[in-house]
């Protein structure tokens, strides 16, 4: 009952504070449930379907071939998404933070991945965690949903090359590490938030909404030159996998979006157009 007063009163404030925004918002639903209802209906053709088989991949080489010492307990896709976002650091002087130590077995498995180079933080909220400290491995015991804890680890941590947010999984959990760490993720850092689960998970609409900043347009001086926002000079992308979201950062941040023109010969119809 608390949880659904506290979203109307999202919505309310909302809708007081940007009253322009709240109508886009809700001009969106019916493509929201267009969108919901095309998948769910979605047949695949034969002609796209995807050959079988499986790329080299050392994470879940590690992963299939651990059988004993601390667990490690992930989904198996996870293992192509973490190789096809966090290869470029192997071997490279990095700051690893992974949220939800559990059983310590994913600390070993970073160190393994990313090397000697890379220093390792965990966070837990269970004190026993820290018996996982190790050489380049520091452990920090907090409650991820705590912007307190946030900004005690921010003045202990310089800066972060990835983030894993594999913690306690519920939404508010998920949106206040997102909005305290984001930030002091470094240029070109990977942000990845785990075990985001379900239809109209909350956590998943709030990062989906996070792509109206990103596609926002601010054209005051021509039509094919756009002015960036904060969020689109620090943010490359977003995507979506099941069960995961992941955000990467700029690596240079542009100064402007811009689309200019190259060539000579046009069609017709377009004369005048720009």
């Amino acid at each position: 009952m608390n949880q659904n007063f506290n979203d109307f009163a999202t919505v309310l404030k909302t809708m007081a504070k940007h009253p322009r925004v709240f109508k886009q918002a809700l001009m969106t639903l019916p493509s929201i449930c267009e969108g919901f209802l095309f998948s769910k209906e979605f047949k695949d053709s034969d002609a796209s379907k995807i050959a079988e088989g499986e790329l080299s991949n050392p994470l879940l080489d590690y992963f299939r071939n651990h059988h004993t010492g601390p667990g490690l307990w992930k989904w198996e896709h996870y293992f192509e998404i973490y190789h096809r976002h966090l290869s470029k650091y192997i071997g490279k002087k990095a700051d690893i933070l992974e949220i939800g130590i559990y059983s310590g077995g994913s600390l070993q498995m970073w160190k393994s991945y990313f090397g000697e180079k890379a220093h390792i933080y965990g966070v837990d909220i269970e004190e026993a965690c820290r018996a996982y400290e190790a050489d380049n491995v520091s452990v920090f015991i907090g409650d991820q949903g705590d912007r307190t804890f946030w900004n005690s680890f921010k003045k202990q941590v310089e800066g972060i090359d990835i983030l894993i947010d594999d913690g306690g999984h519920t939404t508010e959990q998920q949106r206040i590490t997102l909005e305290e760490m984001l930030g002091h993720l470094r240029p070109g850092g990977v942000y990845i938030c785990e075990d985001v689960h379900g239809n109209f998970n909350k956590f998943a609409s709030y990062a989906a909404s996070l792509v109206n900043d990103l596609n926002s347009i601010n054209r005051p001086d021509s039509l094919l030159d756009s002015k960036v926002t904060e969020f689109q000079s620090a943010i490359h992308s977003i995507h979506f996998y099941p069960y995961m979201v992941v955000i990467e950062k700029n690596l240079i941040s542009p100064k402007k979006l811009s689309a200019p023109k190259h060539g000579t010969e046009w069609q017709p119809f377009l004369k005048g157009s720009f």
